[in-house]
């Protein structure tokens, strides 16, 4: 049955974004259990106009790295009997036991209430100098800013510990575990963590030039806090196209529709798509919030917290999800044009 949307409206909403220079190009895509929409303006590199824009360019997805890679993970530990939401940190995981976030659950960290300090990225390296370890330790070590579950705060340091905490439960790397428990059982074959090896960067649409060596990134995290951790970091550092972001989106609709059996199961997504905050206030479910400007109970429209480039969300009442990807930091402008049009896009999708 075909998807009963504005398409001629969301082209040309999305096709501005291009004429305008806010990006150089765009994957679009609305769909349902089984059908979906898709546009793909533009190109991905300007300095190369003749190769236009595919449906399966590889993007540097940013902050969805959390929902792709921690958010399942956590899910996955959570199925095993490994990791208890409500558990303090520092009862299961030595490295936190004596310090600040001993004392908070993963639970705080996944609806943004463990009262931790601001975002990292971009000063992980000023804040605690470029060796992986002595971030690592800096990060898990950090005073926490105010006392856990007093309010709703998004950071990416959430995600970042809740890396280090799933790599330590494992015994993996995030990359593999995510790798080996959701995104290969899910057949998304395009996703990865950076850098991306050659043949894969080629598909890849490039972002920011690198301030230290006036080279254009591409297949290599823009996030500078990805990089310092060899590419591999809970916030950022993922890459990914449209065909895996829709089939992820798709068994979060329907759980083993498309035959794949990721290491979370249906009532970890259920338990994430519930309000799981009360007062404090906004209102927050697992590392999903309800969008801003809707009602929980009756549009039912979830999305990550990270606004990047890269944007994805989903409703379960309404059997819909969308997908928005750009590389806007090619031209590293204002955030404030591609805000809009995600806005309205993300309107026009689920109107």
């Amino acid at each position: 049955m075909a998807l009963d949307l504005d398409i001629d409206r969301i082209r040309e909403l999305v096709g501005e974004g291009v004429r305008d220079k806010v990006y150089p190009g765009a994957v679009w895509a609305v769909g349902d259990r089984s059908t979906m929409a898709i546009g793909t303006p533009g190109v991905p590199d300007p300095d190369r106009p003749d190769e236009p824009m595919r449906h399966d360019t590889v993007f540097d997805v940013g902050g969805l790295t959390e929902i792709l890679a921690v958010w399942p993970a956590i899910g996955c530990l959570v199925a095993d009997g490994t990791l208890h939401l409500d558990a303090p940190l520092g009862d299961l995981w030595p490295e936190v036991t004596g310090h600040p976030l001993g004392r908070v659950t993963t639970r705080h960290l996944l609806t943004h209430t463990a009262g931790l300090p601001p975002r990292t990225d971009p000063d992980l390296g000023k804040l605690y100098g470029t060796h992986p370890r002595d971030i690592r330790d800096g990060v898990l070590h950090e005073a926490v800013h105010r006392p856990p579950g007093e309010a709703v705060e998004y950071t990416d340091r959430a995600a970042l510990v809740l890396g280090h905490l799933a790599e330590a439960l494992s015994g993996q790397g995030l990359d593999v575990l995510a790798a080996t428990r959701v995104w290969q059982p899910l057949d998304m074959t395009h996703t990865r963590y950076g850098p991306l090896p050659d043949e894969t960067a080629a598909r890849c649409a490039p972002t920011e030039v690198d301030d230290s060596t006036a080279v254009r990134l591409k297949g290599t995290a823009a996030s500078s806090s990805a990089r310092l951790l060899g590419g591999v970091c809970g916030a950022s550092g993922a890459f990914s196209a449209l065909p895996d972001l829709a089939a992820f989106l798709r068994h979060l609709l329907q759980p083993g529709q498309g035959g794949g059996q990721p290491g979370f199961g249906p009532a970890w997504i259920q338990e994430s798509l519930r309000i799981r905050t009360g007062d404090p206030a906004p209102a927050c479910g697992l590392f999903w919030h309800p969008v801003p400007g809707t009602a929980p109970g009756t549009d039912d429209i979830w999305a990550p917290h990270a606004a990047t480039g890269a944007g994805a969300w989903l409703s379960p009442r309404q059997g819909r999800w969308a997908v928005l990807l750009t590389n806007e930091l090619y031209y590293a402008g204002d955030p404030g044009p591609l805000g809009r049009i995600r806005d309205a896009f993300r309107s026009l999708a689920f109107a």
